[in-house]
């Protein structure tokens, strides 16, 4: 029996993966650096391997993943080629493994986790379901129908994918240490679409989304009437957002959902769509409701003194505000603290502008330094060049989170997709 040996098994992707492999029967295990992250501790109560990098990993009855944040210069895949065992990057495997299910890929500038989640968890109430989640989140059913899995824009991945099912949720420029503008983010897009083979669920209200063109029909969903499912009278109230959906101008049904802001409905009015499409009656789909979330986005800790700490993988102005936003729409009295580490200096470069509006809708703001990940380990932009734009904020290590104290009766958001989540333990750990 051959065992798939995983190359950077620790990053969210690989590790949802190696999850799916292992729930569905089949010898995993893996390797990486020796640098404790938040996927580890499920890999470990599945008995799922570890090992340090080493050429010597590889055996010939191996059949090696390779991580999209390793080059071809790295010991283990030079090796695997060498011995010429069966090797694939990611996104390349992932997409010939989901062809054996009615596959969902779920895509989009931003909530593509969110709604990966929303989506997978209404469909295993009902039916048998494979799912991978970017938050690190895998689970695999040899019994399943549906796999539902997150499409990642970055370097044109999400290309070696041709899904049943596509839900997307916007286009927007991000990562622009590859993408060149915004019409380039979109021809991307615009080749995904072209690969799917039933059906599209596309956010109307995006006028990106609008323009794009595909082989199979196109559902539009959204807060404007002319959308295919409309959510219209959204009602906030202390257990989440309750709003109707009319779809085509009928009245279709009232959902609720636990969480706020109108980037939450649009979420759930795709998963809703998606379900309708595959006929799902509203009452099933109502599941959405006990939807817990996914890992870092908007997660919550109830600390003292009246403070709610909330961890969120917020790293794009436009996450930076409907995060915010969130958080007053929730906590309406309480003062709203952002903590904010930027995640790479061409995103933040970019973007310098953008932060600094979406960051000054806080009442009070705190900078950590730039987190250049392993594509890109320095730059010539430092902190202070976000924090002369935020007017009030300061620069905060991750041994001064003493400064929260300060903030009681507060919200405190821990934003970024690097390591923000040492200063939010450093700050627990005061207690």
């Amino acid at each position: 029996m051959s065992t798939y040996h995983f190359i950077g098994i620790k990053g969210t992707g690989m590790s949802a993966l190696a999850q799916i492999l292992h729930d569905s029967g089949e010898v995993v295990q893996g390797s990486d650096i020796d640098k404790t992250f938040f996927t580890e501790e499920i890999l470990r109560e599945k008995n799922i391997t570890i090992l340090p990098f080493d050429a010597q990993n590889i055996q010939n009855d191996h059949i090696v993943i390779a991580g999209n944040a390793f080059g071809d210069d790295h010991d283990e895949i030079q090796q695997a080629k060498a011995m010429n065992v069966p090797f694939y990057r990611y996104h390349e495997f992932l997409g010939q493994y989901v062809q054996q299910y009615t596959s969902i890929a779920v895509t989009g500038a931003h909530g593509k986790t969110s709604t990966t989640g929303l989506l997978a968890h209404t469909l295993s109430e009902h039916v048998p379901t494979s799912y991978l989640i970017g938050d690190g989140t895998g689970i695999g059913r040899e019994d399943s129908e549906y796999f539902v899995f997150e499409a990642c824009e970055y370097r044109r991945h999400f290309l070696a994918y041709e899904p049943d099912y596509a839900i997307m949720t916007n286009i927007d420029f991000d990562h622009p240490d590859y993408f060149t503008d915004l019409n380039d983010v979109f021809d991307a897009f615009q080749h995904m679409a072209m690969n799917v083979k039933r059906g599209i669920i596309a956010c109307g209200d995006d006028e990106n989304l609008q323009a794009i063109h595909a082989q199979v029909p196109i559902v539009y969903y959204g807060l404007q009437p002319e959308n295919d499912f409309q959510a219209a009278n959204i009602v906030e109230t202390d257990k989440g957002t309750t709003f109707e959906v009319y779809v085509r101008g009928m009245y279709y049904d009232t959902f609720d959902i636990p969480t706020y802001g109108n980037h939450s409905v649009l979420n759930a009015l795709s998963v809703i769509a998606l379900c309708d499409y595959e006929n799902f009656s509203s009452d099933k789909i109502k599941s959405i409701y006990s939807f817990t979330g996914v890992k870092r986005r908007f997660t919550e800790t109830k600390w003292k003194d009246g403070q709610v700490l909330i961890d969120d993988y917020a790293h794009h102005p436009i996450e930076i505000d409907a995060t915010i936003d969130s958080a007053r729409k929730k906590y309406p009295n309480k003062d709203v603290v952002a903590v904010f580490q930027p995640h790479t200096y061409s995103r933040t470069a970019e973007f310098l502008d953008e932060f600094a509006d979406s960051l000054s809708k806080a009442d009070h703001v705190y900078l950590c330094d730039i987190f250049g990940s392993a594509r890109e380990a320095n730059g010539q932009l430092t902190i202070d060049d976000l924090k002369t734009k935020v007017g009030g904020a300061s620069f905060m290590k991750e041994d001064e989170t003493d400064l929260l104290l300060e903030h009681d009766n507060s919200v405190i958001l821990f934003m970024g997709a690097g390591d923000i989540q040492k200063y939010e333990e450093a700050f627990k750990a005061l207690a």
